[in-house]
């Protein structure tokens, strides 16, 4: 049985019609790497505005040992954002973790230079759309949107194909930093995985990425 989206640029076309909406002018794409790519290109493509694409890059926070035990993310700017019931079932608190937070904002920033991201210096007084190819948890979705907003966009939109809904209620629910839109396709009741939405949801590769970019 055919899923809701054959590939991530399929998904990226069905963003276009909600994003439409918006009456964007000018808007600078933000994908978060890798998934979020193809969304943000495809979207951006779709649009009857010009629009720019560039790439952001969030990393996972886990427990010391155990990369399989998410606590938060951090992007290549901006706070981390806590798992705050995964860090106080396992007694841990920001301060112990510090050290790798500074390690996996490090490695932001690296990945960032080799995907060559020049978002630091277009997204400023600019509407600015952050896409990844979904939602399940939010963690590295909030990360990034932190990292873009210390870029001072006019607005923020966070646009995905298929979320959570329990991830949207908690993004609307602690968030605070400056308004956002956000703009999905789907919001399953049933949500499993972001992956159950595509037909083909094969893993991307440094290379691909540079490739959708035209890098």
């Amino acid at each position: 049985m055919s899923r809701p989206f054959a590939d991530r640029f399929a998904a990226g076309r069905a963003l276009a019609a909600p994003l439409g909406e918006l009456g964007l002018l000018n808007p600078l794409f933000v994908g978060l790497a890798r998934g979020g790519v193809p969304v943000a290109a495809a979207a951006a493509a779709s649009l009857d505005v010009p629009a720019d694409v560039d790439v952001g890059v969030a990393r996972k926070i886990t427990a010391p040992g155990r990369p399989e035990a998410g606590l938060g993310a951090v992007a290549s700017d901006g706070e981390p954002v806590w798992f705050d019931l995964a860090m106080h079932i396992r007694g841990l608190t920001p301060d112990a973790l510090a050290e790798v937070v500074a390690a996996e904002r490090a490695e932001a920033r690296r990945r960032e230079e080799v995907y060559g991201a020049g978002w630091r210096g277009r997204a400023p007084g600019r509407e600015v759309v952050l896409c990844d190819d979904g939602i399940a948890t939010g963690m590295t979705v909030w990360a990034a949107l932190g990292a873009l907003a210390t870029a001072g966009p006019s607005r923020l939109v966070l646009a995905v194909p298929v979320a959570a809904p329990s991830a949207l209620e908690r993004l609307g629910h602690d968030w605070t930093g400056p308004a956002v839109t956000v703009v999905t396709v789907l919001q399953p009741p049933d949500f499993q995985a972001v992956s159950e939405a595509y037909d083909d949801f094969g893993q991307l590769t440094d290379d691909d990425v540079r490739r959708v970019l035209g890098r």
